[in-house]
């Protein structure tokens, strides 16, 4: 369990330098990126990075259809949980 925790926190860390490279980019007009890659990192489990750095740098906040995928991967990861301490 402590590998998993430090991954967890590993791909957090992760998460958020992409929101802030992400930010960047989008500010300097140059190569961003994929919304995907930021979903497929918040479905992995970097989701609480991925809310903490939509915060921090006040980023993806105002796309409606990004919120919504951001929000079914949240929402599997809580399923994920629920079913993984049931067994």
């Amino acid at each position: 369990m402590h590998y998993a925790a430090i991954a967890l926190a590993v791909l957090n860390a992760f998460t958020i330098l992409l929101y802030g490279a992400d930010k960047a980019a989008a500010r300097r007009g140059g190569r961003r990126i994929p919304e995907n890659l930021l979903h497929l990192c918040a479905l992995m489990g970097g989701w609480l990075g991925a809310l903490l750095a939509q915060r921090l740098f006040q980023h993806k906040t105002g796309k409606r259809r990004f919120q919504f995928v951001f929000l079914i991967t949240i929402l599997v990861n809580g399923a994920f949980l629920f079913w993984v301490s049931r067994h």
